[in-house]
């Protein structure tokens, strides 16, 4: 038997260890499985190559709880090691890996990702152990090895009596850690961080009923068996060439992954690329509608089959984050912050990778099955759209497929669109303006309007559409949109014929100081036009610049500063034309005047839903008065 001291600068590393990453303390479990995988991988390669003249055979992992010992066995059938392996991997290359760590992560070291980058893998261990013993056999023909160490510098080196191939590590379970002797949590850690390990991982068995035999009599009973209670998946779908795998296996693997979600995937997405970074995975669409609060962090990143973290901000494109899946790739540096992983060239280049196999996806869905595409655009729209806005890589490409659907539910690309209104929708100045509704209830009266005219009224509904239509614009010169009520059709797209007030100026004067000595000036501006006498009498519109600088303010990133808080501003527009006009200038009854005016608001405010509260109940009231 061998004793000695690690040679380690730091006196008594372990406390440190589990000081500092005790708030992972639960990953010792996927970095000890790991370990064995590697192993086993290892011993694959060797023997594919014939450098190992052994049998692979079908290896497992295996976890062993020992509730009563107090002990946790990992057990794997891989390289297994030689007493000078122990000594040189165990002793020397895993303790100063260990110490560097400590040395230069230690005032701000949390993220459980950066431990196996430094050998410390195997050393996690004591975060829940006072005591660890190795016993491990090479699969060279040499003597099986037993390794102690109490959670101090010292430790034991012996012979062990091990014939199998392979390395047992024996956690003795220190007191504060005894909630991973319960069966659920070994479970749950299982199934948390090797879900999809390579190797077939076993924690237990479970009771399977055979077939029952096609001349089984009628009181046949069905007998059961214990079979290896196998937790992962060992060749999940992102593994696989697309060209293996049928939409049933993908939606199969979805339900895998996130076996509570009950809707299906509108679509997935395969990553598959091995140049100039390794990178595989699938990425699906879930349903969306227009939530922009919708849930992130249901995409997961894994290492060569070892879950990450589901925090894969700066991988995975912002506006792609609302999406489920996986995304595995050995290249990305987990041992840097967040801000240098978002500066790392190779992450760049995952990042820009992914935007454009997305986008590719995209066209080619739209170009397969339009009315396909056109039926799920509203479950999609928030994504693209934010994608639109934040990556110009997207922008790009996105004039392919993203679509601007009119309130009749008829869709268009930018491109088609123009070319579909730009013979009636081109104002006498030669631009062209494209009329659209936030709300096709609320502003219904607005849109039959412009139908009546001829015009096409688009349905742009989503929070972040007045960011988006003003970059539109802005890389569109000669294109303005304008929402369907934020002024008289006539004026949002002004032709070159004007019509005449029968009212004269100094009539017009007049009725305009009546109303505005009424109307309320902190909320309405009043604005008389010479409209058609079947118009309305009083239209209440809300200025597009105005309202659409306020809703981005209020929606963040951009507006004019302030402009959130602003409370909200209409026009009057009274149509000179009208009878109620020649009505209210020409009665010479004071209040009946004020009566007819505040009605008159009222009944444009409701036909606005802007009529609420103690003024709806005074209108009511008003109203049945007048027809008494």
């Amino acid at each position: 038997m061998t004793t000695g001291k690690i040679n380690v600068s730091v006196e008594n590393i372990f406390p440190l260890i589990k000081k500092f990453l005790y708030s992972d303390h639960e990953i010792f479990l996927r970095e000890l499985i790991s370990n064995g995988t590697d192993a086993t991988l290892k011993l694959k390669h060797l023997t594919s190559i014939g450098e190992a003249n052994v049998e692979y055979g079908n290896p497992i992992i295996e976890i062993k709880i020992d509730k009563e010992g107090k002990k946790i066995h990992i057990i794997d059938q891989g390289l297994g090691m030689t007493a000078d392996e122990v000594e040189k991997y165990i002793n020397q290359v895993a303790f100063s890996g260990a110490e560097e760590f400590l040395d230069k992560y230690k005032d701000s070291a949390k993220d459980s990702g950066i431990i196996g980058h430094f050998g410390l893998g195997f050393y996690s261990a004591f975060m829940v152990a006072e005591k660890v013993e190795i016993i491990t056999k090479s699969y060279k023909d040499e003597p099986a090895a037993h390794w102690t160490c109490d959670g101090s510098p010292e430790f034991t080196l012996e012979p062990a009596d091990k014939t199998t191939r392979g390395t047992e590590i024996i956690l003795h379970v220190a007191e504060d850690s005894l909630e991973f002797l319960e069966d659920y949590k070994i479970s749950g850690l299982l199934s948390k961080y090797n879900k999809f390990m390579p190797i077939p991982i076993k924690f237990g068995t479970k009771t399977e009923t055979l077939p029952k035999p096609e001349d089984a009599p009628e009181d046949y009973t069905a007998e059961t068996v214990e079979v290896d209670n196998i937790v992962n998946n060992p060749n999940p779908a992102w593994t696989k060439q697309p060209t293996d795998l049928s939409d049933a296996d993908y939606k199969d693997f979805y339900r895998e992954m996130y076996p509570m979600q009950f809707e299906e995937p509108l679509f997935h997405i395969h990553l598959n690329v091995d140049y100039p970074f390794n990178l595989t995975g699938i990425l699906y669409f879930p349903k969306l509608g227009s939530d922009m609060q919708i849930q992130k962090d249901k995409i997961q990143l894994y290492q060569n089959q070892v879950y990450v973290t589901d925090n894969v901000e700066g991988i995975v494109p912002e506006f792609l984050m609302m999406l489920r899946g996986v995304v595995d790739s050995p290249d990305i540096p987990l041992n840097v912050s967040r801000s240098g992983l978002q500066a790392d060239g190779a992450v760049k280049k995952i990042s820009n990778y992914i935007t454009r196999k997305v986008a590719d996806k995209l066209k080619s869905l739209f170009n397969e099955n339009r009315a396909d595409f056109e039926a799920k655009w509203n479950d999609i729209k928030i994504v693209l759209e934010y994608g639109m806005l934040s990556e110009d890589k997207f922008y790009e490409k996105a004039g392919a497929f993203v679509l601007y659907p009119t309130v009749d539910n008829t869709y268009f690309t930018l491109e088609e669109l123009k070319e579909k209104i730009k013979e009636k929708q081109t104002d006498k100045d030669g631009k062209l303006v494209v009329l659209y509704a936030g709300n096709k209830e609320a502003q219904h009266s607005y849109i039959e309007i412009a139908k009546d005219k001829g015009y096409e009224v688009l349905l742009l509904d989503s929070p972040i559409i007045s960011h988006l239509i003003q970059k539109i614009e802005g890389d569109n010169s000669g294109m303005h949109f304008v929402r369907v009520d934020s002024d008289h059709i006539d004026n949002l797209i002004k032709k070159e014929e004007n019509s005449i007030s029968k009212l004269s100026e100094e009539e017009q004067t007049s009725l305009k100081t009546v109303l505005e000595t009424i109307v309320p000036k902190q909320t309405y501006t009043v604005q008389l036009e010479a409209l058609d006498s079947e118009a309305a009498p009083f239209i209440i519109t809300q200025p597009e610049f105005m309202r659409r600088m306020k809703e981005m303010s209020q929606s963040g990133g951009g507006g004019m500063f302030g402009m959130g808080n602003m409370p909200e501003m209409y026009n009057l527009v009274v149509n000179t034309n009208s009878e109620l006009a020649t009505s209210i200038l020409n009665n010479k009854d004071q209040s009946a005047q004020e009566n007819l005016v505040k009605q008159a608001l009222d009944l444009a405010k409701l036909s606005q839903n802007l009529l609420k509260g103690e003024a709806l109940t005074a209108f009511v009231k008003r109203s049945f008065e007048l027809i008494k």
